[in-house]
């Protein structure tokens, strides 16, 4: 499994920015898919942005697509998450987790290992 810490939550206006970080341990991050979610309050966790190992496949969910852009340093061991245009629908805690297969899920339960998660809070 791959240990997960994500970073760079806060507070932010309507409008604004924020750069979610993940660091990851263990051997086999270079072999897997990474993800991000979120989950607001009285939801349900929901798939946010995925790429494929290398980078080479990414995937976003529509809500937001053109707002968000994932990216992820092998050599770091790190994903990330960069939010723009950010909405007060964007609140929540947003959690980094690892699936060991070849493609990219919406789906949590091919996800194996989770981050702490990290809160997201957008004002309006």
């Amino acid at each position: 499994q791959v240990q997960l810490v994500e970073s760079g939550g806060g507070l932010v206006q309507a409008g604004g920015s924020l750069r979610l970080s993940c660091a990851a341990s263990g051997r086999t991050f270079r072999r897997s898919v990474m993800g991000w979610f979120r989950q607001a309050p009285g939801k349900e966790r929901e798939f946010v942005a995925g790429i494929s190992r290398y980078g080479s496949n990414i995937l976003y969910a529509d809500s937001v697509k053109g707002r968000f852009t994932i990216s992820r340093d092998n050599a770091k061991n790190a994903v990330y998450l960069q939010m723009n245009s950010l909405k007060p629908e964007d609140t929540a805690v947003y959690y980094c987790a690892a699936n060991g297969g070849v493609d990219i899920s919406r789906s949590t339960l091919l996800y194996d290992s989770w981050g702490q998660g990290t809160q997201v809070t957008v004002s309006s």
